[in-house]
């Protein structure tokens, strides 16, 4: 989950220095990392004595409690028209139905798995940005579409020893496919909200659009063990109220594109914390289809050629275009 803004333009938005003033930001990047990582292992965990959207409710009413608590001590500004409705917008796909679905997702695939597939979401991303925002399809995105989708295909394939690995496939390429569309409105939201209102908001749209699932919330709570339901509890705090407060923090100490990069870091975390705590881990060729989608996002993500652009454009990406809004989806 990411909170995009133009780096830029936020005083201290350049990259990290040496002192420290520069060793915070990394701290709270790190931070951010491990938590969204841990997301995929407590959902897992949690999966086997909540439904998903029983769980996907607590979680983001837990999450806006928090958050809630915390803008009541601080002067916050509240949005108005647009911004607010981008901010709906999503804060209900993002938070709210992308939560159900890779809740749906890890009750059919490992944690590590379901965090590989995931990260397809920076291409769809492109995709949607040459699309609907005018941006084209480069060489490199068509390349990088076609290396991280034969890596989906490899995963499909390993994980298709019945039909319920399939439906948990679709389930991760659909949460990616919200999460891409998240990020395009949150572009457009966080040019006149800041980033922790957009967060907060958001998560309490999320929760609402999950309002739906309280009953069962109710219901399963009475059943389900201690440890399940302060798994909950974590995920409402940590993954959500936290990070997105620690990962809010470094992008307003860190260049963004730099910042961004560090997300590749989370599947690999997913993977080893699955391993350590759940004693799961991909099939072998799983690891090795997550790999091709991670090279995908990669080469997308490669600058144009300075030839093949006018003279005075910025080619890397940071004047805006959709390699400065993309990273790997971390945070379930």
């Amino acid at each position: 989950m990411s909170i995009r803004t133009q780096a830029s333009a936020r005083p201290g938005s350049g990259a990290a220095g040496s002192g420290p003033a520069g060793v915070l930001p990394v701290a709270a990047t790190s931070l951010t990392m491990v938590l969204w990582a841990s997301a995929f292992i407590a959902i897992r965990a949690v999966g086997a004595h909540y439904s998903p959207g029983a769980m996907a409710f607590g979680r983001l009413a837990v999450g806006a409690a928090a958050l809630s608590a915390v803008a009541a001590f601080r002067r916050v500004p509240r949005p108005r028209g647009r911004p607010l409705r981008l901010v709906i917008g999503y804060g209900a796909l993002w938070f709210g139905i992308y939560a159900v679905l890779i809740n749906a997702a890890e009750r059919h695939l490992d944690a590590g798995t379901t965090a590989l597939l995931v990260n397809v979401g920076p291409i769809l991303i492109a995709v949607f940005a040459a699309l609907f925002l005018g941006e084209g399809f480069p060489r490199a995105l068509v390349a990088g579409l076609v290396v991280a989708f034969a890596g989906v295909a490899v995963i499909a394939v390993v994980t298709s020893t019945g039909r319920r690995d399939t439906v948990g496939v679709l389930f991760a390429l659909g949460a990616a496919t919200l999460y891409a569309a998240g990020v395009l409105l949150q572009k457009q939201a966080l040019r006149h909200v800041d980033p922790f209102t957009a967060t907060w908001l958001g998560c309490v749209a999320g929760a609402v659009v999950c309002l739906p699932f309280a009953p069962a919330l109710g219901h399963e709570i009475g059943a389900a063990p201690l440890a399940a339901t302060a798994g909950i509890v974590y995920m409402g705090l940590s993954p959500t109220a936290v990070a997105f407060a620690t990962w809010s923090y470094a992008l307003a100490h860190t260049s963004a594109g730099r910042l961004s990069s560090s997300s590749y870091l989370v599947p690999g975390l997913a993977v080893l914390m699955s391993w350590l705590l759940l004693a799961e881990t991909p099939a072998p060729l799983a690891l090795v289809g997550g790999v091709l989608c991670l090279i995908g996002v990669a080469v997308a993500r490669l600058p144009a050629r300075p030839a093949s652009r006018p003279a005075g454009d910025r080619a890397d990406g940071r004047d805006g275009g959709w390699a400065g809004l993309t990273r790997p989806r971390d945070g379930s």
